[in-house]
């Protein structure tokens, strides 16, 4: 044991590019061959079963996104008139992209960091902070206020209270001798259920007609994302996704467990501490753009173990990314074009996660 321990140790962090989680875990993965795709995969079989769901989930997602740019369209194709409604629709769609990514590589990533397949990083609190924001503003400044603060500047004041909110966690209680990332995540359930209980309290104070704007902006919709938002929230979501994706192999030893990593070379606080910044900031471009998703991440990512069946988060992330998008687009495409119900979408979805959050508990039997 004690030479295994010491070959471990001289392996480092320079052997990483070659190993994977999935090939670490699974004894099966390192008998399949030599192969690229072997290493990733446990045979290669598995490696084209993924790249043809990847393509399969590919040409949905792009025909549903067509589905929404043209159909349905009141005006003859080409003319300036088309143009516009196109264009109209395509900022949905950028509002659709931006969720999708968001949602999905950040619960991918704060799952391998948290080491748990059942929690969300919803669990700290960001939608609680946004009803909050929204319930206070209209709170104090009644419904105009609330309909007059949806500005640039507003949307980048949730981002940094919503940053803010996860730095203050990290620093205090995932720094020191006794950080602990359980009592981070508990501290987070206690805040967001404050936060409710302070919205709650607020909510039931509103006039009926102000009661009902309210409830319309916290349910998620791509409605509520403005165009003006993407100068700021496209450059932090590209950034922060290819960061994730460089640090690919990084998340597939924090998978890994922290005694496994440190023994790889990794230094496991502070790559997951960068992990989880970089998942708190996905988290609050998302939720301040369209509102709370939150069982869409958690959805996307059960499915994604399923479908591309690795542990290598090269491949886990393109697949859960275009997995979300086929998701919402399709949602959107169907609830808007054929039952004529596009503001049940956010609904539809929370419904169907929330099932799934139940049935993965149920067979699993325990958190």
């Amino acid at each position: 044991m004690y030479q295994q321990a010491s070959k471990e140790s001289r392996v480092g962090v320079s052997a990483l590019p070659e190993m994977s989680a999935g090939a670490d875990a699974h004894p099966a993965s390192r008998r399949a061959g030599t192969s690229c795709s072997a290493g990733a995969f446990k045979t290669p079989a598995a490696a084209r079963t993924y790249w043809v769901l990847l393509a399969a989930l590919a040409a949905v997602a792009a025909l549903a996104a067509c589905g929404l740019l043209a159909y349905a369209n009141p005006f003859e194709t080409g003319t300036p008139k088309w143009w516009l409604i196109a264009e109209r629709r395509s900022n949905a769609l950028i509002a659709m992209a931006v969720a999708a990514v968001c949602q999905a590589v950040a619960t991918v990533a704060f799952q391998t960091v948290t080491n748990n397949r059942i929690i969300t990083p919803g669990i700290l609190g960001f939608q609680a902070l946004y009803a909050a924001i929204h319930t206070a503003t209209i709170y104090f400044a009644g419904a105009a206020g609330l309909i007059a603060a949806r500005t640039l500047d507003t949307f980048i004041f949730q981002l940094v209270m919503m940053v803010a909110l996860s730095l203050l966690l990290y620093s205090w209680l995932l720094t020191g001798k006794r950080a602990n990332m359980h009592v981070m995540l508990l501290v987070g359930v206690v805040l967001g259920g404050g936060l409710g209980s302070v919205s709650t309290f607020m909510q039931r104070m509103l006039t009926p007609s102000e009661f009902d704007i309210l409830t319309a902006r916290l349910f998620a919709s791509v409605n509520n994302a403005d165009p003006a938002y993407y100068p700021v929230a496209l450059p932090l979501v590209i950034l922060s996704l290819a960061v994730l994706y460089a640090k690919s192999r990084t998340l597939n030893a924090l998978s890994l467990g922290a005694p496994t990593a440190t023994n790889l070379g990794i230094n496991h606080r502070r790559e997951s501490i960068i992990v989880l910044v970089i998942v708190a900031i996905m988290m609050a471009v998302s939720t301040a753009l369209v509102g709370p998703l939150t069982f869409l991440g958690f959805l996307v990512a059960t499915l994604t173990y399923q479908f591309a069946d690795t542990y290598d988060h090269r491949y886990l992330f393109p697949m859960a990314t275009v997995l979300s998008f086929a998701i919402l687009a399709v949602s959107y495409f169907i609830m808007n074009h054929i039952f004529s119900a596009q503001g049940v979408v956010g609904i539809i979805i929370e419904l169907i996660g929330g099932l799934t959050f139940l049935i993965v508990i149920l067979r699993k039997g325990k958190l």
